[in-house]
């Protein structure tokens, strides 16, 4: 069955670094296209970063270009979200979810989630 195991969460200082994983299986990793959200408590989950099936592209949310970098290891069906020069607004819990799109860019399968890791930024 389709799985996707986030890790790497925690508690950090402000302008801290953390490496979220995400870990899958069950599903041809290599052609989905990856992304990380978040949620943070009273809000609405957002979008944080999505890349490529194959890591040729990437984008970002505007709160978080500059100092988060999303990348994938297709060998491993491991996506990850590097997070630099952390801030009190990025504490969250974050998900991957995984798509398919096919030619034209509609949506053929997902999104599929994982359950989630907890950050949380604080002095």
């Amino acid at each position: 069955q389709v799985q996707l195991v986030e890790s790497g969460g925690g508690l950090v200082q402000p302008r801290g670094s953390l490496r979220l994983s995400c870990e899958t299986s069950g599903f041809s990793f290599s052609i989905f296209t990856m992304s990380w959200y978040r949620q943070a408590p009273g809000k609405e989950r957002e979008l944080v970063a999505s890349i490529a099936n194959t890591g040729s592209s990437s984008n970002y949310a505007d709160s978080v270009k500059g100092r988060f970098a999303i990348s994938r290891d297709n060998a491993k069906s491991t996506v990850y979200l590097q997070m630099n020069s952390l801030k009190s607004e990025d504490t969250a819990v974050y998900y991957c979810a995984a798509r398919l799109f096919d030619s034209w860019g509609i949506l053929i399968k997902g999104p599929y989630w994982g359950q989630g890791t907890q950050v949380t930024v604080s002095s």
